[in-house]
This record gives C-alpha cells, sequence and structure tokens, in this order.
C-alpha cells in the first residue's frame, strides 16, 4: 500500500483536528533522541556569575530590603 493509498483510506476520513493530532504525533515521534535531551536545571549552574563579581551580597540584600521599607 502506498502513503498516498494510506491517505485516502485512513487518515483523509477522519475530522481535520484529528488528522493534525496525528501531524504532531508524527513530528513528535520523528525528532531524534538526540534533539530531546532531557535538560538538568544543575546545568545552569554559575550561568551569569560575572554579573555578581566584586559585589557585596550583604550590601545588596540591605539595600533590598530598605526598597521593600519604602514600598509598605
Amino acid at each position: 500500500m502506498t502513503v498516498e493509498q494510506l491517505y485516502q483510506q485512513y487518515i483523509k476520513p477522519i475530522p481535520v483536528p484529528e488528522q493534525l493530532e496525528l501531524i504532531s504525533l508524527i513530528s513528535r515521534k520523528l525528532i531524534r533522541p538526540s534533539e530531546r535531551k532531557q535538560r538538568s536545571l544543575l546545568e545552569l549552574e554559575g550561568l551569569g556569575s560575572e554579573i555578581w563579581k566584586g559585589a557585596d551580597a550583604q550590601k545588596y540584600v540591605g539595600d533590598l530590603r530598605n526598597e521593600w521599607s519604602h514600598r509598605l
């Protein structure tokens, strides 16, 4: 059976929303596993650390607390 015959016999008769769901399902299954690699939150460790170089953590927290108290 050809792809065209499969389409005519099985796919064409089903409603369009179900055809779209089928397309989505097939496309997800065709994505190579390497492209679907699950990521770990731990991969983000240290990202953006250069922004905080030389910053005083205590001063930063103190400034935030002062800002919050002014908003209340």
